[in-house]
Formats: structure tokens, sequence, C-alpha cells
């Protein structure tokens, strides 16, 4: 089990990075609502990219509520065929296990790749303040992908000090619309199951 306290890894890394630029690939706006703020140090370029959500209409809901948080962030159109194939032979995996790593892996590569070749600093993921996202996974794949295109990975674990509460707090002051689901068809059937 991997001990490793990334949220106090992040702070050290802010400390000497005061105006650095970041790009945060970003999930939702209600998980944003509370990773935006702890990122005051940096120069936060947020990005959208999540081929995994189930419909293009519930990708677009999901983008607009950003302007309720005064936030445009960069926009990769939406391709759900790729999340597929990336997740394809683990639809039926539990949320939480090998069809959520392939995601998550997509996801933090595509943002490692803008990164590199837009010159950011550093990058990284909302998707840690989840209490469903295992933040030592996101964490070593982030570390991975930041050998491959040579940008740096800013650790984090953004559940941590109350992290995913305060986005909860955050989500109802603003009014954001705040899904029941991560985003994909097979983890929406799980959430459907468990209310019947």
């Amino acid at each position: 089990m991997n001990r490793t306290d990334y949220n106090k890894c992040m702070k050290e890394v802010a400390a000497g990075a005061k105006g650095a630029t970041l790009l945060l690939h970003v999930c939702c706006a209600p998980c944003s609502s509370s990773v935006l703020p702890r990122l005051s140090d940096f120069a936060v370029t947020p990005f959208y990219f999540n081929p995994n959500i189930d419909t293009k209409e519930e990708f677009e809901k999901r983008y607009v509520q950003f302007e309720k948080l005064g936030v445009k962030p960069v926009c990769v159109p939406y391709d759900h065929a790729a999340f597929l194939q990336v997740v394809q032979g683990t639809e039926k995996e539990k949320e939480g296990g090998a069809r959520c790593h392939k995601c998550i892996y997509l996801r933090l590569e595509e943002t490692a790749k803008y990164a590199a070749a837009n010159g950011f600093a550093y990058f990284c993921s909302s998707l840690s303040v989840s209490p469903h996202k295992d933040a030592a996974f996101i964490n070593e794949a982030g570390e991975m992908l930041a050998k491959q295109y040579g940008v740096s990975f800013l650790p984090n674990d953004f559940k941590k000090e109350n992290g995913f509460f305060e986005s909860v707090r955050l989500s109802k002051s603003a009014d954001l619309y705040r899904q029941s689901y991560c985003g994909c068809e097979f983890a929406k059937r799980e959430t459907e199951a468990e209310v019947l």
C-alpha cells in the first residue's frame, strides 16, 4: 500500500513554484470548485477532456457549469468512441477497478501531451478530489506520463483537508449541477442499480 502524503508533496512543490504554469485536467465544475482555490500559487489553465461522459448532451451540460465559477476551460471536442476503445473488455468492472484506471490514464495522458506541446511547467487532475478515485494510482500514472512527455506532474490528493466536502458545499453555494455518476454509462448503470 502506498502511504505517500501527496497533499504534503503538493504543498512542498507549490512553495517553490509560485506563478508556474499548470494545466489542470478538470472533470466537472463541482470537483473543480474546491480544487482551483488550492492551486492559487500557480497560473492555472483548466483543461476539459472527458470522452468518458456517456452522451454529448451530458458532456455539454457539465461544461457550461464552469461559467458559474467564472472559468473557461480549454475544451477538447467530445469523442466517446476514444473512451470506449480504451476500456473495451472492462465494461463489467466495478467503479474504481481496471476500467476506471484505463479511463483516468487516458485523460491524464491527453493532459500531459497538451501540457508538453504548449509549454506548461506542470500538469495534474481534479480527479483525486473524489472519494471514489484512487489517489495513489492517479499520482503514479501522472509520474509515468511526466517522464514520457517531459513535463512535471504536480502530486496531489485533493480530497485531503476536507476537499470533497468543500466541493459539495461550494457546489450548493454556486448552484452547480452535480451529477450522480462519474460520467460513463457503466458507472451510471451501477449507480442506478444501487438505487433500486
